[in-house]
């Protein structure tokens, strides 16, 4: 391979770079276009509590035995 030849393969990669690059920021800009278009979520009044219980993944024998000591 001749150095015009790798010159000319390292140049063709860059372009090819440039047009991926520029089809994805196309790309993007369309996609965060529209999300930026939906309607804005609603705000609560005021805040909600859930419940948080994490006795649910134990077993029944291992609760009872931790409670037993």
């Amino acid at each position: 391979m001749t150095r015009t030849e790798i010159i000319n393969r390292a140049l063709a990669a860059v372009a090819d770079s440039r047009l991926k690059r520029e089809r994805d920021s196309e790309r993007r800009k369309q996609i965060f276009g529209r999300i930026d278009m939906s309607a804005p979520l609603p705000k609560l009044s005021r805040g909600i509590q859930l419940s948080l219980n994490l006795d649910d993944g134990r077993k029944q024998t291992e609760l009872k035995r931790a409670r037993s000591h």
